[in-house]
């Protein structure tokens, strides 16, 4: 039974039983939970980034602070 992501890349379960293995080792088992957490959040904020629409340059500008000279004066 492969998953729907297996499919999209073609992997079939060996494949995927080997990538495992092979972060088994690389990361360790205790590693491996907060790699996954990490990569879920990632992709997360990414699609929540691609279904923002695209500021134009001119609200972009709008919206930075303006720099404050720190000079008191000249003497």
């Amino acid at each position: 039974m492969d998953t729907p992501l297996a499919g999209i890349f073609g992997l079939g379960t060996t494949e995927l039983l080997v990538i495992l293995v092979i972060l088994l080792v690389l990361f360790g088992g205790a590693k491996l939970p907060s790699l996954a957490r990490g990569l879920g959040q990632s992709i997360k904020e990414f699609k929540k980034a691609a279904k923002e629409e695209p500021e134009d340059p001119k609200a972009a500008e709008a919206k930075k602070p303006v720099e404050v000279s720190k000079t008191h004066g000249t003497n």
